[in-house]
């Protein structure tokens, strides 16, 4: 291969696995180059992609070590793609009877849950943290997309306990947008005690069920280290739950009266 061809193959592979260590005998032997000639081609890759503002390719030292590419956003890609989220949401067709803001589209567009992912990525990526939890919504796709980015195990909780999970833990918990009791559980096989998780979610409006994931893992012997929202509504201004991390929010949810709002969350970083 020629080294424009090689180093396009690096990028690809280290992009599609992020967070993942390759040795530089992964490279070596499969270009059958000597690891300084690899070790020049990762030097242009790291270049490549950082002029593209897509994150960054790192090299661990060491006989464990090797390369690995870890994602991340700028500041004015964050601030384009909020913008760009906030117009979509703020479509006036959106609103439903009754106030309600209809999300699922855009909740399971792939661009958007891969940009908001690369939000979170870059805001969580220094915690070390071993799993990315969310409940059974549509924030299932974004949860994916962030758990891919940090290359950490996704685990879903579920409303209702499924035999084929084996022994779960349940809880009852307020939900933050009723003020009902709702339940859920988890798999005790999906977590592993004394470890570190964050809660990724679409939506935050009392944080009912971003309390609850943290309860259920307080419970496991598991800290939650961050939540990650992609909309939270202004009010109620008191969540249950206060570290907790939106990429928007939103005014005037359920409120038929007055018009819905979605903006930008200006502390991103």
């Amino acid at each position: 291969m020629k080294r424009t061809e090689r180093t396009g193959t690096i990028i690809k592979i280290l992009t599609d696995s992020p967070n993942k260590l390759f040795s530089l005998s992964y490279f070596t032997k499969m270009f059958n180059a000597a690891k300084s000639t690899i070790s020049e081609d990762i030097a242009i890759c790291k270049k490549i992609v950082e002029n593209m503002s897509d994150g960054e390719i790192i090299t661990v030292a060491g006989a464990a070590g090797g390369v690995k590419y870890i994602p991340k956003i700028s500041n004015d890609a964050a601030k384009e793609f909020q913008k760009y989220l906030s117009d979509k949401f703020n479509d006036p067709s959106r609103v439903l009877t009754g106030g309600f803001l209809f999300t699922s589209d855009i909740m399971f567009d792939p661009y958007v849950t891969k940009q908001a992912a690369k939000i979170f990525a870059t805001k969580f990526m220094d915690l070390n943290v071993d799993y990315v939890v969310t409940i059974e919504t549509k924030g299932i796709a974004l949860a994916l997309m962030v758990a891919e980015a940090l290359n950490k195990s996704l685990v879903v909780m579920r409303r209702e306990g499924k035999i084929s999970e084996g022994s779960t833990l349940s809880i009852n918990y307020i939900s933050g947008s009723s003020g009902k009791i709702q339940k859920m559980s988890v798999s005790k096989k999906s977590l592993v005690p004394g470890t570190k998780a964050i809660i990724i979610d679409d939506f935050m409006r009392g944080g009912g069920s971003a309390g609850g994931m943290a309860e259920i893992l307080s419970e496991l012997d598991i800290e939650t280290v961050g939540i990650g929202v992609l909309i939270a509504t202004k009010e109620p201004e008191k969540k249950l739950v206060n570290n907790y991390y939106p990429v928007l929010y939103l005014d005037n949810h359920n409120d038929p009266d007055k018009k819905i709002h979605v903006y930008p969350n200006q502390d991103l970083f």
